[in-house]
């Protein structure tokens, strides 16, 4: 199979930046098959992109590598970092856009890039995703050896997550990390933490239901389980816990965003404690 490169940016398509990686990443490694994963990550926002790069990396098959490029500090003294985490490569700056991928890969090695028999021979203070990033990517799918990008980096750049509290017996705070273009609100909650949550209610779901400024909503397995224009809470495709209105903007229409804090309740008994 060809090795395939994914590419994730805020660089849009209007102008010549994707178009540059792409080539940059084909001149290292020209049987590379160059995916786009998006290119419509908000300018600089960091978090969008973090979140995007966990949420789609493990649909890519192993050997894949991706490169991750939202970059405000491009030019200053952040470091380039390269990753290898369950048979997956990441290449990009240090700069917080690999923390979800990181929590989720505890056993990553981290590589810092300072090769610069890598790079392109010229390199902008502007660009690093084309002078940097791509032609380190284009030799790592072409089987270059992680040791040979840099040494080993034990302190990458990560984003403070905060975590999925209880706050009581059957209760427990959560919040959005990050809303669609849909309008559905993902939140901080992961499939395992949602798998625990439902064991306390005997793994029952119309047992729970989630709060979202004061709204009760009740959890569900589809979208389609509740009438158009109500609100539901499911285990979304990203792996976490997501609130939706069914054929609407949830983020509009609770006027919720990112940040907002969501509440997980379970509201029937299933063993001693567990009801509020």
């Amino acid at each position: 199979m060809r090795p395939t490169v994914a590419l994730l940016t805020d660089f849009g398509g209007q102008d010549h930046y994707v178009g540059a990686v792409k080539g940059a990443v084909l001149a290292a490694c020209g049987e590379a098959t160059i995916v786009d994963i998006a290119h419509d990550i908000p300018a600089h926002d960091v978090d969008s992109a973090a979140f995007a790069l966990a949420a789609a990396h493990r649909a890519f098959p192993a050997g894949t590598v991706f490169v991750a490029v939202v970059d405000p500090g491009v030019g200053s003294d952040r470091r380039g970092l390269a990753i290898e985490a369950a048979g997956y490569r990441f290449v990009g700056p240090d700069n917080g856009i690999f923390t979800l991928v990181l929590a989720e890969h505890p056993e990553a090695r981290v590589h810092a890039i300072t090769n610069a028999g890598l790079f392109r021979h010229e390199v902008s203070s502007t660009f690093h995703a084309r002078d940097i990033f791509g032609p380190v990517a284009g030799y790592l799918a072409k089987g270059l050896p992680l040791d040979d990008v840099g040494p080993a980096a034990a302190d990458p750049v990560r984003f403070p997550l905060e975590p999925v509290r209880e706050l009581r017996p059957g209760e427990w705070q959560a919040s959005v990390i990050h809303v669609d273009r849909f309008g559905n609100l993902t939140t901080n909650v992961t499939r395992r933490e949602l798998d625990g949550i439902l064991g306390v209610v005997g793994g029952d779901p119309t047992e729970i239901v989630v709060v979202v400024e004061g709204i009760v909503i009740p959890f569900v397995c589809a979208y389609a389980d509740v009438p158009e224009g109500e609100a539901c809470a499911l285990a979304g495709s990203s792996g976490r816990l997501e609130v939706a209105v069914h054929k609407g903007n949830a983020s509009r229409i609770l006027g919720a965003g990112r940040g907002a804090p969501v509440r997980v309740r379970a509201v029937a008994p299933s063993g001693p404690g567990a009801v509020l």
